[in-house]
């Protein structure tokens, strides 16, 4: 039982939500992306959530949360399905093409001249020790941004301590024993998401004043 659209909970929720910027047209939104493109160096994530939630605030912390994590299920690579997704919201294919573009074009003429550049010194010990150093800063980058999302998981729907054991089980799963994504995926995805939409038809048929 879905509540109605002239429901006072769905008057009061609109009412509360934040009314966000959005991206003025569509070349804004292709340097935004392109901006987000250059600065990703392995650690696209924390960039994406520093630009578009903090600086940009076209999204807030709890729907690029939401968005990150359908971006992660789907094919491809996630920053690039966020950019679709982003760019699909305010114009349309039109959006999801520019975005797409943007975050493709840059990085392609970088790594095309970083390929030309180091195939005569890719072996020297120096460059192998900067690369892995990079490597380092990129994982520290991600675990940092995953940290500073975790206050989003607060108003989730199915519950604080369920988020906590699906992200502990997850952990286990990837982490420790090398499960591969797509048994992850259906052994705890697919539990994690009939619970939410449990939770959600539980939360939706309380009687407005109960809540």
């Amino acid at each position: 039982m879905q509540p109605s659209e002239n429901s006072p909970a769905l008057a009061e929720a609109e009412a509360q939500s934040p009314i966000l910027p959005r991206p003025a047209s569509l070349t804004a939104l292709f340097w935004a992306i392109s901006g987000i493109a250059l600065q990703g160096f392995g650690g696209v994530l924390a960039v994406v959530q520093r630009e578009l939630v903090e600086k940009k605030q076209w999204l807030t912390t709890e729907e690029f949360v939401e968005d990150w994590a359908v971006s992660q299920i789907m094919p491809g690579p996630n920053v690039v399905n966020l950019a679709l997704i982003i760019g699909d919201r305010y114009f349309g294919w039109r959006g999801a093409l520019a975005a797409l573009v943007g975050m493709l074009t840059f990085p392609l003429i970088v790594v095309m001249a970083l390929t030309i550049g180091l195939a005569g010194i890719g072996h020297l010990p120096a460059v192998q020790g900067a690369l892995r150093g990079m490597g380092a800063v990129s994982a520290g980058l991600i675990a940092g941004t995953g940290i500073r999302l975790v206050p989003a998981l607060r108003s989730n729907t199915m519950g604080t301590l369920a988020c906590a054991l699906i992200a502990g089980l997850v952990f286990i799963a990837i982490a420790l024993l090398r499960v591969p994504l797509a048994w992850t995926l259906l052994g705890i995805g697919l539990p994690a998401f009939f619970w939410a939409l449990h939770r959600i038809r539980a939360l939706a048929a309380v009687p407005q004043g109960r809540v």
